[in-house]
């Protein structure tokens, strides 16, 4: 099936930012398997976890702009209706896929056989038009989750929803009531154009770049020197510092529960009452802020997993990403949750109030960002630390070669091309590189891009803290260092230089323990995201580092990760950028 319209997926021009009329879809069709309690846009899960569940991934008439779409959905809605589930259960999952092309739902989090992770090519074979395929699996986990197709271009066209699964031994924090908070972009403009127009002009979706006016503001400010040589600098390197998001609200409609801005999404409270918010963030390609302004969040979840509580004002959370955070709204109301986009050019907004119908005051979007020479891996001891300073370097090679966390990385006999990390080097740039991080650092105790200095208390990498030890206290045999690369120009995106139809596998050994290091040698953030694995991401809290599925290395950083290879299998290792994956910064990771 196509994800055109009912009329055909039509050209939108450029530069008409979507309103947005929250007229969001089909009502939820019943399930064979069990009954879900209500439709998914509500946010508020079934509060009884069941076992099986029968699921039809079919096409969904939706109208979110004022133009009648066609998007892919499950059981007749998208979002996709929330499932829950209960630690210790073993769970079936009855698949059928009634479009016309192949389709898959892969369960992003949750630690399942190979074959059980549901991404075609790999440890399964998709799923067929027409077709069922059961999944089947024990849940050794609980946390807030979320599931999305692994085919093609469906997540963004609406192929995605939330997941919970209770702790067997009870929740750790009191709450009243919960809501999922479900965000993501939505667009009428078939993902294939998107890409296509991409590859065409990089900034095809940015409007806002640096003009004749910005130049005389800025020499106002910093002085003409200083403003002639930043910009000569980006000049030289062919890039802009507002390149901030490769899509943006120029065509994206942002979404809270598949709600527009305009539809304003409510979740109902009693004041008083303890509100546990299950943010997950299924979009395709924003990173948003998360705010509610006249209320603390106290952030006791990341990914799954719980943190020792952390209250915050606001917090970032990238594509894939999921974070818990407890309210307790002590007055009436109402309170605008309010997730910008990271560029700046368009939010999603819903509200708690005390009744239907009311709406809280939406504030102003910050300032947009800029890129700076850090975020081009230029180095600053500013809100950062060198990289490494926090842990021993990487052992040499006692021949002198390469570094052994490169050389002991068993590629299958890959043929190491130039662009490669050489001793003490980054990759050259080429085609596939266009910039390199000369002086990477360790920037998980900044905020992000955006969010420094703006008054409000804002979540760190730095300030999670898990709850228990981590399970396997064994320090890594090896590291394997991965560069993040890519060629804005072109739109081309990779690890090491070199995108996944060119890349042998990561082969690790069942049972090793292994430190990733990466390093982002390009100016944008990536979520990275290792099936099947835990990701322990390394972070200065010792033992109590955090687990995570999902990690977003900022522009010109270095951040490492302990892995245990406990589960067998193909699984699949990539940035969450859709369409950063979809053109090859992808790779294939062996545990045998």
């Amino acid at each position: 099936m196509s994800t055109r319209s009912l009329a055909g997926r039509g050209a939108i021009t450029r530069r008409r930012f979507v309103a947005g009329t929250g007229l969001w879809g089909a009502a939820l069709a019943a399930s064979g398997g069990r009954a879900f309690a209500c439709p998914p846009a509500s946010g508020q899960p079934d509060p009884t976890p069941g076992t099986r569940f029968d699921l039809a991934i079919g096409p969904v008439p939706v109208n979110v702009t004022g133009a009648r779409m066609r998007a892919v959905g499950v059981n007749g809605s998208t979002p996709a209706p929330i499932l829950r589930w209960r630690q210790g259960d073993t769970v079936e999952l009855n698949v059928t896929n009634r479009l016309r092309e192949p389709s898959s739902i892969h369960w992003h989090g949750i630690r399942t056989p190979a074959g059980m992770d549901g991404v075609p090519g790999l440890s399964f074979g998709g799923i067929a038009p027409g077709e069922t395929f059961t999944y089947r699996f024990r849940l050794h986990q609980s946390g807030t989750y979320w599931y999305h197709s692994h085919s093609g271009f469906q997540e963004q066209t609406g192929l995605y929803g939330g997941l919970i699964i209770d702790p067997k031994d009870g929740y750790a924090q009191r709450f009243d009531r919960e809501y999922v908070m479900l965000l993501s972009d939505w667009t009428d403009v078939d993902p294939e154009d998107i890409v296509s127009n991409l590859k065409f002009q990089s900034d095809y979706y940015n409007f806002r770049q640096r003009t004749v006016g910005t130049f005389l503001r800025d020499a106002r400010r910093q002085g003409l020197a200083e403003t002639i040589r930043d910009r000569l600098q980006w000049g030289a390197m062919n890039m802009a510092p507002t390149d901030i998001l490769d899509v943006s609200g120029i065509i994206y409609t942002y979404l809270i529960n598949g709600q527009s801005p305009a539809a304003n999404w409510t979740g109902l409270f009693r004041p008083g009452e303890i509100v546990r918010l299950r943010f997950i963030n299924g979009s395709s390609m924003t990173l948003f802020d998360v705010r509610i302004p006249g209320l603390k969040m106290t952030v006791v979840q990341a990914d799954g997993n719980d943190v020792e509580p952390v209250p915050v004002d606001e917090f970032r959370i990238g594509p894939a990403e999921t974070y818990d955070v407890i309210v307790e709204p002590a007055a009436d109301g109402p309170y605008t949750v309010f997730a910008q986009a990271e560029d700046r050019t368009g939010y999603a907004r819903g509200t708690l109030a005390t009744r239907p119908g009311l709406t809280g005051p939406v504030p102003p979007m910050d300032p947009r960002p800029l890129r700076t020479m850090t975020d081009m891996g230029m180095g600053s001891m500013t809100g950062g630390r060198m990289a490494g300073m926090d842990r021993p370097a990487p052992p040499a090679d006692p021949q002198g070669g390469t570094p052994a966390g490169v050389k002991d990385m068993p590629m299958g006999g890959m043929d190491m091309p130039a662009a490669l990390p050489s001793p003490g080097t980054t990759p050259r740039p080429g085609v596939e590189v266009q910039s390199v991080a000369m002086m990477p650092i360790d920037r998980l105790a900044e905020p992000g891009a955006g969010l420094e200095n703006n008054g409000r208390r804002v979540l760190t990498y730095a300030d999670l803290r898990a709850t228990i030890p981590g399970a396997d206290p064994r320090p890594p045999s090896r590291e394997i260092i991965l560069h993040l690369t890519g060629n804005m120009e072109r739109f081309i995106w990779g690890f090491d230089g070199r995108k996944f139809s060119e890349a042998e596998p990561i082969r690790l050994t069942l049972g090793e323990r292994v430190r990733f290091v990466l390093i982002n040698d390009t100016m944008m953030e990536h979520p990275i995201h290792l099936h099947g694995l835990w990701s322990e991401l390394e972070n200065g809290q010792g033992e109590y580092r955090p687990y995570k599925h999902t990690i977003i290395v900022k522009p010109g950083e270095r951040l490492s990760y302990l892995v245990t290879a406990d589960e067998p299998g193909l699984w699949a290792y990539h940035c969450h950028l859709l369409y950063h994956m979809e053109v090859g910064m992808f790779r294939t990771v062996v545990v045998a």
